[in-house]
Protein backbone atom coordinates (compact mmCIF):
# COMPACT_ATOMS: atom_id res chain seq x y z
CA UNK A 1 0.00 0.00 0.00
CA UNK A 2 1.29 3.31 -1.05
CA UNK A 3 1.78 6.10 1.98
CA UNK A 4 0.11 9.07 1.15
CA UNK A 5 2.92 11.55 2.64
CA UNK A 6 5.03 13.00 0.19
CA UNK A 7 8.46 12.69 -0.41
CA UNK A 8 11.53 14.30 0.25
CA UNK A 9 13.01 16.16 -3.02
CA UNK A 10 15.96 14.38 -2.59
CA UNK A 11 14.40 11.19 -2.17
CA UNK A 12 12.20 12.62 -5.56
CA UNK A 13 15.32 12.97 -7.46
CA UNK A 14 17.07 10.02 -6.80
CA UNK A 15 14.22 8.60 -8.07
CA UNK A 16 14.50 10.33 -10.71
CA UNK A 17 17.94 9.46 -11.36
CA UNK A 18 17.18 5.62 -11.31
CA UNK A 19 14.55 5.82 -13.70
CA UNK A 20 16.23 7.52 -15.89
CA UNK A 21 19.17 5.22 -15.95
CA UNK A 22 16.93 2.35 -17.21
CA UNK A 23 17.99 0.99 -20.15
CA UNK A 24 14.45 1.39 -21.46
CA UNK A 25 14.10 4.72 -20.62
CA UNK A 26 18.05 5.66 -22.34
CA UNK A 27 16.80 4.61 -25.43
CA UNK A 28 13.69 7.44 -25.77
CA UNK A 29 16.09 10.40 -24.92
CA UNK A 30 12.87 12.68 -25.85
CA UNK A 31 10.74 11.00 -23.45
CA UNK A 32 13.64 10.86 -20.43
CA UNK A 33 13.82 15.04 -21.19
CA UNK A 34 9.66 14.78 -21.09
CA UNK A 35 10.13 13.63 -17.71
CA UNK A 36 12.73 15.35 -16.48
CA UNK A 37 10.92 18.63 -17.51
CA UNK A 38 7.93 17.76 -15.37
CA UNK A 39 9.35 16.44 -12.61
CA UNK A 40 11.97 19.68 -12.04
CA UNK A 41 9.29 21.80 -12.38
CA UNK A 42 7.13 20.36 -9.73
CA UNK A 43 9.49 20.00 -7.01
CA UNK A 44 10.14 24.03 -7.90
CA UNK A 45 6.37 24.52 -6.99
CA UNK A 46 5.49 25.20 -10.73
CA UNK A 47 3.37 22.27 -11.34
CA UNK A 48 0.37 24.00 -11.98
CA UNK A 49 2.26 25.77 -15.12
CA UNK A 50 3.00 22.32 -16.78
CA UNK A 51 1.08 22.99 -19.55
CA UNK A 52 0.85 20.71 -23.46
CA UNK A 53 1.69 24.29 -24.80
CA UNK A 54 4.99 24.54 -22.45
CA UNK A 55 5.74 20.80 -23.15
CA UNK A 56 5.87 21.23 -26.83
CA UNK A 57 7.83 24.24 -27.07
CA UNK A 58 10.27 23.67 -23.98
CA UNK A 59 10.42 19.50 -24.42
CA UNK A 60 9.73 19.25 -28.32
CA UNK A 61 11.26 22.28 -29.65
CA UNK A 62 8.00 23.39 -31.25
CA UNK A 63 7.70 27.29 -32.20
CA UNK A 64 5.68 29.91 -29.94
CA UNK A 65 2.45 29.68 -31.76
CA UNK A 66 2.39 25.43 -31.59
CA UNK A 67 -1.37 24.88 -31.35
CA UNK A 68 -2.10 21.99 -28.47
CA UNK A 69 -5.65 21.26 -30.71
CA UNK A 70 -4.10 20.61 -34.21
CA UNK A 71 -0.90 18.82 -33.00
CA UNK A 72 -1.04 16.40 -30.81
CA UNK A 73 2.70 15.36 -29.89
CA UNK A 74 1.79 16.11 -26.10
CA UNK A 75 -0.65 14.04 -25.37
CA UNK A 76 0.97 11.16 -27.70
CA UNK A 77 4.50 11.22 -26.13
CA UNK A 78 2.22 11.55 -22.45
CA UNK A 79 0.62 8.20 -23.13
CA UNK A 80 4.21 6.28 -24.17
CA UNK A 81 6.22 8.04 -21.15
CA UNK A 82 2.65 6.70 -19.02
CA UNK A 83 3.36 3.53 -20.36
CA UNK A 84 7.31 3.29 -20.02
CA UNK A 85 7.17 4.56 -16.34
CA UNK A 86 4.31 1.86 -15.61
CA UNK A 87 6.46 -0.78 -16.79
CA UNK A 88 9.16 -0.03 -14.65
CA UNK A 89 7.37 0.01 -11.85
CA UNK A 90 5.86 -2.96 -12.75
CA UNK A 91 8.95 -4.94 -13.17
CA UNK A 92 12.51 -3.86 -12.43
CA UNK A 93 11.60 -0.90 -9.92
CA UNK A 94 8.50 -2.33 -7.85
CA UNK A 95 10.66 -2.36 -4.97
CA UNK A 96 12.06 1.42 -4.95
CA UNK A 97 10.91 3.30 -2.64
CA UNK A 98 9.82 6.74 -4.09
CA UNK A 99 8.04 6.03 -7.67
CA UNK A 100 7.25 8.65 -9.82
CA UNK A 101 3.91 8.32 -11.17
CA UNK A 102 2.24 10.07 -14.13
CA UNK A 103 -1.94 10.00 -13.80
CA UNK A 104 -3.96 9.30 -16.82
CA UNK A 105 -4.95 12.77 -18.34
CA UNK A 106 -2.39 14.61 -16.74
CA UNK A 107 1.04 16.40 -17.20
CA UNK A 108 1.64 16.68 -13.40
CA UNK A 109 3.54 13.61 -11.67
CA UNK A 110 2.64 12.30 -8.73
CA UNK A 111 5.56 11.37 -6.21
CA UNK A 112 4.39 8.36 -4.16
CA UNK A 113 6.57 6.38 -0.84
CA UNK A 114 6.07 2.65 -1.91
CA UNK A 115 7.46 1.84 1.72
CA UNK A 116 7.68 4.51 5.01
CA UNK A 117 10.53 6.12 5.58
CA UNK A 118 11.22 7.63 9.28
CA UNK A 119 11.61 11.25 9.39
CA UNK A 120 10.80 12.19 5.72
CA UNK A 121 9.43 15.97 5.43
CA UNK A 122 7.35 16.12 2.48
CA UNK A 123 7.64 18.55 -0.30
CA UNK A 124 5.75 21.45 1.04
CA UNK A 125 3.43 23.54 -1.47
CA UNK A 126 4.25 26.71 -3.08
CA UNK A 127 3.23 29.86 -1.09
CA UNK A 128 0.41 31.57 -3.42
CA UNK A 129 3.13 34.47 -3.77
CA UNK A 130 5.00 32.16 -6.13
CA UNK A 131 1.89 31.58 -8.82
CA UNK A 132 2.60 35.25 -9.16
CA UNK A 133 5.92 35.12 -10.47
CA UNK A 134 4.88 32.22 -12.40
CA UNK A 135 2.90 34.18 -14.52
CA UNK A 136 5.61 36.87 -14.58
CA UNK A 137 7.40 34.29 -15.61
CA UNK A 138 5.48 32.75 -17.92
CA UNK A 139 4.97 36.17 -19.58
CA UNK A 140 8.06 36.27 -20.55
CA UNK A 141 9.03 33.24 -21.50
CA UNK A 142 6.09 33.72 -24.13
CA UNK A 143 7.94 37.10 -25.25
CA UNK A 144 11.00 35.73 -25.47
CA UNK A 145 10.19 32.29 -27.48
CA UNK A 146 7.68 34.94 -29.62
CA UNK A 147 11.28 36.95 -30.40
CA UNK A 148 12.75 33.49 -31.23
CA UNK A 149 10.70 32.41 -33.50
CA UNK A 150 10.55 35.57 -35.28
CA UNK A 151 14.76 35.05 -35.46
CA UNK A 152 14.20 31.43 -36.73
CA UNK A 153 12.10 32.80 -39.47
CA UNK A 154 14.36 34.96 -40.30
CA UNK A 155 17.67 33.06 -40.25
CA UNK A 156 15.66 30.49 -42.43
CA UNK A 157 14.47 32.90 -44.90
CA UNK A 158 16.15 33.55 -48.53
CA UNK A 159 18.86 35.82 -48.40
CA UNK A 160 19.38 37.53 -51.67
CA UNK A 161 21.31 36.66 -54.79
CA UNK A 162 18.72 33.22 -55.58
CA UNK A 163 18.85 29.79 -55.10
CA UNK A 164 19.98 28.90 -51.55
CA UNK A 165 19.42 25.11 -51.47
CA UNK A 166 16.97 25.13 -48.42
CA UNK A 167 16.84 21.92 -46.69
CA UNK A 168 13.49 19.48 -47.53
CA UNK A 169 10.38 19.90 -46.09
CA UNK A 170 8.64 16.94 -45.05
CA UNK A 171 4.60 16.38 -43.85
CA UNK A 172 3.73 13.94 -42.53
CA UNK A 173 -0.27 12.70 -42.19
CA UNK A 174 -2.19 9.90 -40.11
CA UNK A 175 -1.98 6.34 -41.41
CA UNK A 176 -5.04 4.96 -42.52
CA UNK A 177 -6.58 1.81 -41.26
CA UNK A 178 -8.18 -0.41 -43.79
CA UNK A 179 -8.15 -3.97 -41.44
CA UNK A 180 -11.20 -4.84 -41.43
CA UNK A 181 -10.38 -7.67 -38.91
CA UNK A 182 -8.09 -7.71 -35.96
CA UNK A 183 -6.90 -5.07 -34.25
CA UNK A 184 -3.14 -3.77 -35.46
CA UNK A 185 -2.37 -0.29 -33.90
CA UNK A 186 -1.59 2.62 -36.04
CA UNK A 187 -3.15 5.62 -34.48
CA UNK A 188 0.11 7.91 -33.09
CA UNK A 189 1.91 6.60 -36.09
CA UNK A 190 2.44 10.16 -37.69
CA UNK A 191 3.48 11.64 -34.34
CA UNK A 192 6.25 8.91 -33.88
CA UNK A 193 7.85 9.84 -36.99
CA UNK A 194 7.33 13.60 -36.97
CA UNK A 195 9.18 12.74 -33.15
CA UNK A 196 12.23 10.40 -34.65
CA UNK A 197 12.80 12.28 -37.90
CA UNK A 198 12.97 15.57 -36.34
CA UNK A 199 16.37 14.45 -34.60
CA UNK A 200 17.25 15.03 -38.17
CA UNK A 201 18.88 18.89 -38.21
CA UNK A 202 18.83 18.66 -41.48
CA UNK A 203 15.49 18.31 -42.10
CA UNK A 204 12.13 19.92 -41.84
CA UNK A 205 9.35 18.03 -40.57
CA UNK A 206 5.74 18.81 -40.32
CA UNK A 207 2.60 17.13 -38.52
CA UNK A 208 -0.24 17.64 -40.93
CA UNK A 209 -2.48 15.34 -39.64
CA UNK A 210 -5.78 14.56 -41.48
CA UNK A 211 -5.39 17.37 -43.25
CA UNK A 212 -3.84 18.59 -46.88
CA UNK A 213 -0.36 19.60 -46.71
CA UNK A 214 0.99 23.11 -46.88
CA UNK A 215 1.97 23.46 -50.39
CA UNK A 216 5.25 24.55 -49.52
CA UNK A 217 6.26 21.37 -48.40
CA UNK A 218 8.64 19.25 -50.91
CA UNK A 219 7.39 16.00 -49.58
CA UNK A 220 4.17 13.90 -48.24
CA UNK A 221 4.07 11.08 -46.05
CA UNK A 222 0.97 8.99 -45.84
CA UNK A 223 0.19 5.36 -45.44
CA UNK A 224 -2.13 2.75 -44.66
CA UNK A 225 -2.31 -0.75 -42.44
CA UNK A 226 -4.47 -3.59 -43.89
CA UNK A 227 -4.14 -7.55 -43.47
CA UNK A 228 -3.61 -10.10 -45.87
CA UNK A 229 -4.25 -13.40 -44.97
CA UNK A 230 -1.70 -13.81 -41.54
CA UNK A 231 0.04 -11.13 -42.55
CA UNK A 232 -0.10 -7.62 -41.20
CA UNK A 233 1.12 -5.00 -43.68
CA UNK A 234 2.37 -1.20 -43.00
CA UNK A 235 2.50 0.40 -46.59
CA UNK A 236 4.16 4.22 -45.96
CA UNK A 237 3.99 6.52 -49.64
CA UNK A 238 6.36 9.61 -50.36
CA UNK A 239 5.05 11.84 -52.67
CA UNK A 240 5.93 14.78 -54.18
CA UNK A 241 3.94 17.46 -53.02
CA UNK A 242 4.53 19.64 -56.51
CA UNK A 243 3.23 17.22 -58.76
CA UNK A 244 1.71 14.87 -56.82
CA UNK A 245 3.30 11.61 -57.75
CA UNK A 246 4.26 8.80 -55.85
CA UNK A 247 8.39 8.58 -55.55
CA UNK A 248 8.67 5.84 -53.17
CA UNK A 249 6.61 3.08 -51.50
CA UNK A 250 7.96 0.99 -48.72
CA UNK A 251 5.58 -2.16 -46.91
CA UNK A 252 6.90 -3.47 -43.28
CA UNK A 253 5.01 -6.71 -42.35
CA UNK A 254 4.47 -8.10 -39.19
CA UNK A 255 2.40 -11.14 -37.33
CA UNK A 256 -1.38 -9.79 -36.10
CA UNK A 257 0.06 -10.78 -32.08
CA UNK A 258 2.94 -8.07 -33.06
CA UNK A 259 0.39 -5.39 -34.58
CA UNK A 260 -1.70 -5.27 -31.73
CA UNK A 261 1.29 -4.42 -29.15
CA UNK A 262 2.43 -0.59 -28.81
CA UNK A 263 5.88 -1.31 -29.23
CA UNK A 264 4.91 -2.00 -33.21
CA UNK A 265 4.59 2.00 -33.63
CA UNK A 266 8.12 1.96 -32.33
CA UNK A 267 9.67 -0.56 -34.85
CA UNK A 268 7.57 1.02 -37.84
CA UNK A 269 8.98 4.62 -37.01
CA UNK A 270 12.53 3.16 -36.37
CA UNK A 271 12.45 1.87 -39.46
CA UNK A 272 10.96 4.24 -41.71
CA UNK A 273 13.11 6.86 -39.98
CA UNK A 274 16.65 5.13 -40.78
CA UNK A 275 15.49 4.95 -44.58
CA UNK A 276 13.84 8.72 -44.49
CA UNK A 277 16.37 10.32 -42.71
CA UNK A 278 19.67 9.05 -44.07
CA UNK A 279 21.72 11.58 -46.02
CA UNK A 280 21.65 9.71 -49.02
CA UNK A 281 17.86 9.37 -48.81
CA UNK A 282 14.86 10.34 -51.36
CA UNK A 283 14.63 13.52 -49.29
CA UNK A 284 18.15 14.41 -49.99
CA UNK A 285 18.35 13.41 -53.35
CA UNK A 286 17.70 16.42 -55.09
CA UNK A 287 20.88 19.11 -53.14
CA UNK A 288 22.68 15.61 -53.08
CA UNK A 289 22.74 15.31 -57.41
CA UNK A 290 22.77 19.20 -57.61
CA UNK A 291 26.48 18.68 -55.34
CA UNK A 292 27.39 15.91 -57.48
CA UNK A 293 26.67 17.67 -60.60
CA UNK A 294 28.54 20.39 -59.34
CA UNK A 295 26.23 23.34 -59.42
CA UNK A 296 26.64 25.32 -56.75
CA UNK A 297 23.87 27.69 -55.12
CA UNK A 298 24.54 31.50 -56.75
CA UNK A 299 23.82 33.43 -53.66
CA UNK A 300 25.17 32.55 -50.28
CA UNK A 301 24.52 29.38 -49.41
CA UNK A 302 22.61 28.23 -46.04
CA UNK A 303 24.49 25.48 -43.58
CA UNK A 304 22.30 22.35 -45.52
CA UNK A 305 23.80 23.38 -48.66
CA UNK A 306 27.48 22.88 -46.70
CA UNK A 307 26.09 19.72 -44.57
CA UNK A 308 25.63 17.87 -47.53
CA UNK A 309 28.63 18.50 -48.97
CA UNK A 310 30.04 17.71 -45.84
CA UNK A 311 28.17 14.14 -46.05
CA UNK A 312 29.44 13.55 -49.76
CA UNK A 313 33.11 14.55 -47.82
CA UNK A 314 32.50 11.31 -45.33
CA UNK A 315 31.71 8.93 -47.89
CA UNK A 316 34.43 10.38 -49.99
CA UNK A 317 32.40 11.51 -52.84
CA UNK A 318 33.77 15.19 -51.85
CA UNK A 319 37.23 17.09 -50.86
CA UNK A 320 37.56 18.67 -47.95
CA UNK A 321 38.49 21.95 -49.56
CA UNK A 322 34.99 22.07 -51.33
CA UNK A 323 33.32 21.99 -47.98
CA UNK A 324 35.32 24.43 -46.74
CA UNK A 325 34.64 26.84 -49.29
CA UNK A 326 31.25 26.32 -48.55
CA UNK A 327 31.44 27.11 -45.06
CA UNK A 328 33.33 30.27 -45.96
CA UNK A 329 30.77 31.92 -47.90
CA UNK A 330 28.33 31.27 -44.92
CA UNK A 331 26.80 34.43 -43.96
CA UNK A 332 28.32 35.59 -40.65
CA UNK A 333 25.05 34.66 -38.46
CA UNK A 334 25.24 30.80 -39.81
CA UNK A 335 29.12 30.75 -39.23
CA UNK A 336 28.75 30.47 -36.04
CA UNK A 337 25.98 27.94 -35.42
CA UNK A 338 26.94 24.28 -33.97
CA UNK A 339 26.50 22.69 -36.83
CA UNK A 340 29.29 24.38 -39.18
CA UNK A 341 31.18 25.09 -36.24
CA UNK A 342 31.08 21.57 -35.94
CA UNK A 343 32.03 20.69 -39.63
CA UNK A 344 34.37 23.73 -39.68
CA UNK A 345 35.77 21.80 -36.14
CA UNK A 346 36.28 18.29 -38.05
CA UNK A 347 37.87 19.32 -41.37
CA UNK A 348 40.51 20.83 -39.81
CA UNK A 349 41.78 18.28 -37.68
CA UNK A 350 41.14 15.74 -40.29
CA UNK A 351 43.24 17.34 -42.60
CA UNK A 352 46.34 18.56 -40.98
CA UNK A 353 48.96 19.98 -43.09
CA UNK A 354 51.37 17.39 -44.40
CA UNK A 355 54.56 19.38 -42.84
CA UNK A 356 53.32 21.01 -39.98
CA UNK A 357 55.31 20.17 -36.57
CA UNK A 358 53.88 17.91 -33.87
CA UNK A 359 53.15 21.07 -31.93
CA UNK A 360 51.25 22.57 -34.48
CA UNK A 361 48.94 19.64 -35.42
CA UNK A 362 48.23 19.29 -31.44
CA UNK A 363 47.47 23.47 -31.84
CA UNK A 364 45.24 22.57 -34.69
CA UNK A 365 43.32 20.01 -32.97
CA UNK A 366 42.76 21.54 -29.49
CA UNK A 367 41.37 24.03 -31.22
CA UNK A 368 39.17 22.27 -33.15
CA UNK A 369 38.09 20.42 -30.05
CA UNK A 370 37.24 23.72 -28.59
CA UNK A 371 35.02 24.55 -31.50
CA UNK A 372 33.28 21.25 -30.84
CA UNK A 373 32.82 21.70 -26.95
CA UNK A 374 31.36 25.56 -28.04
CA UNK A 375 29.20 23.97 -30.37
CA UNK A 376 27.61 21.56 -28.17
CA UNK A 377 27.14 24.08 -25.82
CA UNK A 378 24.86 25.71 -28.51
CA UNK A 379 23.17 22.73 -29.32
CA UNK A 380 23.39 20.30 -26.61
CA UNK A 381 20.70 17.93 -28.37
CA UNK A 382 21.98 17.60 -32.17
CA UNK A 383 23.29 14.27 -32.18
CA UNK A 384 25.33 15.32 -35.67
CA UNK A 385 27.55 17.90 -33.21
CA UNK A 386 27.74 14.88 -30.55
CA UNK A 387 29.02 12.40 -33.19
CA UNK A 388 31.48 14.93 -34.97
CA UNK A 389 33.08 15.93 -31.32
CA UNK A 390 33.52 11.78 -30.75
CA UNK A 391 35.44 11.40 -34.37
CA UNK A 392 37.78 13.89 -32.92
CA UNK A 393 38.13 12.24 -29.33
CA UNK A 394 38.71 8.68 -31.31
CA UNK A 395 41.44 10.99 -33.47
CA UNK A 396 43.04 12.20 -30.24
CA UNK A 397 43.08 8.47 -29.21
CA UNK A 398 40.57 9.11 -25.88
CA UNK A 399 38.43 6.06 -26.72
CA UNK A 400 36.36 6.55 -23.37
CA UNK A 401 35.27 9.96 -24.19
CA UNK A 402 35.15 8.99 -28.04
CA UNK A 403 32.63 6.05 -26.52
CA UNK A 404 30.64 8.43 -24.49
CA UNK A 405 30.01 10.70 -27.21
CA UNK A 406 29.03 8.45 -29.91
CA UNK A 407 26.43 7.36 -26.75
CA UNK A 408 25.19 10.56 -26.41
CA UNK A 409 24.81 10.90 -30.39
CA UNK A 410 22.80 7.51 -30.68
CA UNK A 411 20.58 8.60 -27.94
CA UNK A 412 19.75 11.90 -29.36
CA UNK A 413 18.78 10.39 -32.47
CA UNK A 414 18.46 6.52 -32.34
CA UNK A 415 18.47 6.55 -36.72
CA UNK A 416 21.85 7.95 -36.99
CA UNK A 417 23.45 5.61 -38.49
CA UNK A 418 26.57 7.22 -39.42
CA UNK A 419 26.94 7.46 -35.48
CA UNK A 420 25.86 3.80 -35.03
CA UNK A 421 28.24 2.43 -37.64
CA UNK A 422 31.37 4.65 -36.08
CA UNK A 423 29.98 3.52 -32.82
CA UNK A 424 30.42 0.11 -34.11
CA UNK A 425 33.89 0.12 -35.52
CA UNK A 426 35.84 1.57 -32.41
CA UNK A 427 34.14 -0.78 -30.38
CA UNK A 428 35.48 -3.48 -32.35
CA UNK A 429 38.71 -1.63 -32.75
CA UNK A 430 38.86 -1.45 -28.78
CA UNK A 431 38.18 -4.89 -28.94
CA UNK A 432 34.32 -4.83 -27.49
CA UNK A 433 33.27 -7.32 -29.95
CA UNK A 434 30.28 -8.42 -28.11
CA UNK A 435 28.53 -5.14 -28.56
CA UNK A 436 29.47 -4.73 -32.31
CA UNK A 437 27.03 -6.85 -34.29
CA UNK A 438 23.70 -5.23 -33.83
CA UNK A 439 25.07 -2.23 -34.16
CA UNK A 440 27.00 -2.84 -37.46
CA UNK A 441 24.43 -4.64 -39.05
CA UNK A 442 21.56 -2.65 -38.26
CA UNK A 443 23.39 0.64 -39.82
CA UNK A 444 24.62 -1.39 -42.98
CA UNK A 445 20.87 -3.10 -42.96
CA UNK A 446 18.73 0.07 -41.99
CA UNK A 447 20.15 2.77 -44.22
CA UNK A 448 20.05 3.11 -47.58
CA UNK A 449 23.00 3.18 -50.24
CA UNK A 450 25.54 2.47 -47.09
CA UNK A 451 28.71 4.04 -47.73
CA UNK A 452 31.67 2.61 -47.99
CA UNK A 453 33.29 2.96 -44.57
CA UNK A 454 30.51 1.36 -43.42
CA UNK A 455 31.82 -2.26 -43.74
CA UNK A 456 34.94 -1.25 -41.44
CA UNK A 457 33.70 -2.99 -38.81
CA UNK A 458 31.99 -5.94 -40.57
CA UNK A 459 34.25 -6.87 -42.79
CA UNK A 460 36.88 -6.63 -39.48
CA UNK A 461 34.12 -9.12 -37.66
CA UNK A 462 33.87 -11.39 -40.63
CA UNK A 463 37.83 -11.61 -40.46
CA UNK A 464 37.74 -12.81 -36.52
CA UNK A 465 35.15 -15.34 -37.76
CA UNK A 466 36.91 -16.66 -40.16
CA UNK A 467 34.33 -16.28 -43.06
CA UNK A 468 37.16 -15.49 -44.98
CA UNK A 469 34.87 -15.14 -48.20
CA UNK A 470 32.61 -12.37 -46.71
CA UNK A 471 35.42 -10.27 -44.97
CA UNK A 472 37.43 -9.99 -48.91
CA UNK A 473 33.68 -8.81 -49.74
CA UNK A 474 33.67 -6.58 -47.38
CA UNK A 475 37.06 -5.26 -46.80
CA UNK A 476 36.97 -4.39 -50.77
CA UNK A 477 34.73 -1.71 -49.92
CA UNK A 478 36.62 -0.52 -47.12
CA UNK A 479 39.85 -0.58 -48.31
CA UNK A 480 38.45 2.55 -50.56
CA UNK A 481 38.18 4.59 -48.07
CA UNK A 482 40.71 3.55 -45.40
CA UNK A 483 43.98 2.09 -47.13
CA UNK A 484 45.67 1.66 -44.09
CA UNK A 485 42.78 -0.77 -42.11
CA UNK A 486 41.12 -1.55 -45.02
CA UNK A 487 43.89 -2.66 -46.82
CA UNK A 488 45.59 -4.74 -44.47
CA UNK A 489 42.13 -6.72 -43.40
CA UNK A 490 41.52 -7.44 -47.73
CA UNK A 491 44.94 -8.74 -47.97
CA UNK A 492 44.61 -11.22 -44.44
CA UNK A 493 41.04 -12.16 -45.57
CA UNK A 494 41.72 -12.46 -48.81
CA UNK A 495 44.85 -15.06 -48.02
CA UNK A 496 42.74 -16.87 -45.80
CA UNK A 497 39.88 -17.22 -48.84
CA UNK A 498 42.63 -18.66 -51.02
CA UNK A 499 41.97 -15.73 -52.96
CA UNK A 500 45.99 -15.42 -54.30
CA UNK A 501 45.40 -13.13 -57.20
CA UNK A 502 43.86 -10.14 -54.92
CA UNK A 503 46.81 -11.01 -52.76
CA UNK A 504 48.93 -10.34 -54.59
CA UNK A 505 47.51 -7.44 -56.95
CA UNK A 506 47.36 -5.34 -53.27
CA UNK A 507 50.55 -6.59 -51.37
CA UNK A 508 52.70 -4.37 -53.06
CA UNK A 509 50.46 -1.40 -52.31
CA UNK A 510 50.58 -2.29 -48.95
CA UNK A 511 54.45 -2.54 -48.56
CA UNK A 512 55.09 1.17 -50.42
CA UNK A 513 52.71 3.08 -47.95
CA UNK A 514 55.01 5.99 -46.47
CA UNK A 515 53.39 5.57 -43.07
CA UNK A 516 53.68 1.42 -42.39
CA UNK A 517 57.18 2.07 -44.13
CA UNK A 518 58.22 4.83 -41.26
CA UNK A 519 57.50 2.59 -37.90
CA UNK A 520 56.51 -1.09 -39.43
CA UNK A 521 53.00 -2.36 -40.12
CA UNK A 522 51.52 -3.28 -36.64
CA UNK A 523 53.07 -0.63 -34.35
CA UNK A 524 51.11 1.90 -37.13
CA UNK A 525 47.60 -0.15 -37.07
CA UNK A 526 47.80 0.17 -32.89
CA UNK A 527 47.80 3.64 -32.95
CA UNK A 528 44.12 2.85 -33.69
CA UNK A 529 43.62 -0.81 -32.88
CA UNK A 530 43.99 -2.27 -29.59
CA UNK A 531 42.08 -5.76 -29.89
CA UNK A 532 44.37 -8.15 -29.36
CA UNK A 533 41.99 -10.07 -31.03
CA UNK A 534 42.20 -8.69 -34.61
CA UNK A 535 45.48 -8.04 -34.22
CA UNK A 536 47.00 -11.84 -34.36
CA UNK A 537 44.20 -12.38 -36.91
CA UNK A 538 46.04 -9.28 -38.95
CA UNK A 539 49.17 -10.66 -38.49
CA UNK A 540 49.00 -14.41 -38.89
CA UNK A 541 46.97 -13.19 -42.32
CA UNK A 542 49.72 -11.23 -43.46
CA UNK A 543 52.66 -13.33 -42.95
CA UNK A 544 50.95 -16.04 -44.42
CA UNK A 545 50.03 -13.59 -47.45
CA UNK A 546 54.12 -13.06 -47.61
CA UNK A 547 54.48 -9.66 -45.66
CA UNK A 548 58.27 -9.94 -44.41
CA UNK A 549 58.56 -10.49 -40.77
CA UNK A 550 60.62 -7.80 -40.18
CA UNK A 551 57.94 -5.20 -41.97
CA UNK A 552 55.40 -6.37 -39.60
CA UNK A 553 57.26 -4.68 -36.19
CA UNK A 554 60.03 -2.34 -37.22
CA UNK A 555 60.13 0.60 -39.75
CA UNK A 556 61.39 -1.44 -43.27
Amino acid sequence: MLADTGPHRDAVLLALERLLAWPEMVRSPQLAKFLSYIVHRTLDGEGQGIKAYSIAVDVFGRPADFDPQSDPIVRVQARRLRALINSYYDNQGEDEPVQIRLPTGRYIPEFVVNQPAPDVPPIAPPPVRKRRWWIIVAALALVLALAAFGLWRWLDADPPGGATMARPSITILEFAKRAETGTPRVSGLAIELVTDLEQFENLEVHYGGDDQPDPQTNFVLNGAVHTDGDVVLYTASLLDNATGSTVWDHTITATPEEAAQSAILDRLSRSLSLLLGSPRGLLHAPARNRALAGIEPSGPPRIYACRVLFELYREALANAGRVSQCLGRLRDVDRTQAGALAMSASLAAENLPPASTEAERREIIDRALSDLNRAIQLNPVSSFVWEQRARLQELRGEHIMALSDYGSSTQLNPANTSAMAALARLLLFIGWNAEVRPLAMEALSGAPEPPAWYHGAPAALALLDRNFNQATKLAERYATVDREIGLVLMIAAAQGAGNSALVNRHLPTLLSLPSFRRVGILPRLQLRITNEALLEAIRQGLLAAGVPPASLDKPF
